[in-house]
């Protein structure tokens, strides 16, 4: 295995390591809540992760990998969305149905 390969096994792995964390950020906050709770950390976490994956899921030309990582980087950042706007005053909630 050449340096390359090795710096691309590196940082895949690190990507799983940050997108495995995220599970371990949840199990923490819930249990110290007493209650199930997704902290806005998972969800960074999980794009963080879900980024190096698909870096190197592109450098694999994966393209199962590559579509599952680009959906799912699409959803933890729609979660990011609608977090923001329920935080955010300034932000209208959006409308209801009549």
């Amino acid at each position: 295995m050449d340096g390359i390969s090795r710096a691309w096994l590196v940082f895949g792995l690190a990507g799983q390591g940050l997108f495995a964390a995220r599970f371990l950020v949840q199990w923490i906050v819930s249990e110290r809540e007493r209650r199930s709770i997704v902290p806005i950390q998972f969800w960074w976490l999980s794009i963080a992760g879900g980024l190096c994956l698909l870096a190197y899921a592109i450098h694999q030309r994966d393209p199962v990998f590559i579509i599952g990582q680009v959906s799912g980087v699409a959803v933890y950042a729609r979660n990011l969305v609608l977090i923001r706007r329920g935080a955010d005053p300034d932000v209208p909630p959006p409308p209801t149905p009549s």
